[in-house]
């Protein structure tokens, strides 16, 4: 073998080194644009000047043998070439693209320079583990999209007895509710869980539980949500399966950045004012959820002290759901409650 290659060959290098570069463009930019994520971009780039270093030897007379206006292919398209449905499709199909064009080189360059076809080889498996980390940031939209009125279920917190605060939190308009017991044990928890899992399925509204991905999974929930010092969400979606969602609070927004490239469905913004559910001794406040609502594309949810008394206050900064506790669940009038919260939230 030697590293002369013919024609045909030199074309088939020259259309999928381009066909590869131009998906990890796409594919950095997402990753710099998108995600704000300054190590991935510097892999991918890293990917593509080690790729083009690589093939320099045979690019520079490839070029020649380019014949564009003759290629039998550039006329050949389908229709799901010419539709992407949203930003998910785009990456996906640019990380599918760029790991066909490195086959094509690798095999390309057997012919010619099998150690370079290696070192093509070793790139194409390199970018399979970042096309798994890429791919956990892509969630199917409108999962959580909907969801304005998001009501935790804490029995402590109830007025009356926690199923029936649940039922008419959902008649005064509750998108999704959350059960939320720290303290329960472990055969409780579940069968609470399947309480309110089947309660909402009958009303057609989201139910998640909190911090435990394996009772949401065994009692058919909607998902789980997540706190810092949880299970990380790529642990828990091993759990829960892409079929679930996945919520995750924060605190600033490096932890909202990383909840996106962690693959959360949506984030939980907070605490946004003093809350006499929970304590806390920092407080992010309005300020943060403005930087949030500017920043991160995916569904946001404002949470601690929310109530009808500043309600406007968080819808100021943009952020357009909000999950509550004693402003619902620590009224007589659940439902009467529920319904002042959402109706504000429609206007």
């Amino acid at each position: 073998m030697s590293d002369n290659l013919d024609s045909s060959v030199l074309r088939l290098l020259d259309a999928n080194a381009n066909r590869a570069r131009e998906a990890l463009r796409v594919l950095e930019d997402y990753a710099r644009f998108v995600l704000d994520w300054a190590p991935m971009c510097q892999d991918l780039k890293a990917l593509r000047h080690e790729m083009t270093e690589i093939l320099r030897p045979w690019l520079a007379e490839a070029i020649l043998h380019r014949d564009t206006p003759g290629d039998v292919g550039t006329a050949i398209k389908t229709d799901a070439e010419q539709t992407r449905q949203d930003l998910s499709a785009i990456v996906t199909a640019a990380g599918k693209r760029l790991g066909e064009a490195l086959r094509s080189i690798e095999e390309a360059l057997k012919t010619a320079n099998p150690a370079e076809s290696a070192k093509i080889e070793s790139i194409r498996y390199r970018f399979y583990e970042i096309e798994r980390r890429l791919a956990l940031t892509l969630r199917p939209a409108g999962l959580f999209a909907a969801v304005r009125l998001y009501v935790l279920i804490t029995q402590s917190a109830c007025k009356r007895p926690w199923l029936a605060t649940a039922e008419l939190a959902i008649d005064g308009g509750a998108d999704c509710l959350q059960l939320r017991e720290k303290e329960l044990p472990d055969g409780e928890l579940l069968a609470r869980s399947r309480q309110l899992a089947d309660l909402c399925r009958r009303h057609g509204v989201l139910c998640i539980i909190n911090d435990r991905p394996d009772i949401a999974l065994l009692a058919g929930a909607d998902g789980v949500h997540l706190g810092q010092e949880d299970l990380p969400p790529p642990q828990a979606r091993r759990i829960v399966s892409d079929r679930k969602i996945i919520g995750v609070t924060t605190h600033n927004l490096d932890q909202a950045r990383q909840a996106v490239r962690d693959g959360a469905d949506y984030i939980a913004v907070g605490p946004i004012f003093k809350s006499p559910t929970k304590s806390r001794d920092f407080l992010p406040g309005l300020e943060y959820a403005a930087q949030v609502a500017r920043e991160i594309s995916i569904p946001k949810v404002a949470i601690a002290g929310i109530g009808p008394g500043n309600l406007r206050q968080v819808l100021a900064t943009g952020i357009r759901a909000v999950a509550v506790t004693a402003a619902v669940a620590g009224y007589d009038d659940v439902a009467g409650a529920a319904r002042k919260m959402k109706e504000m939230l429609k206007t």
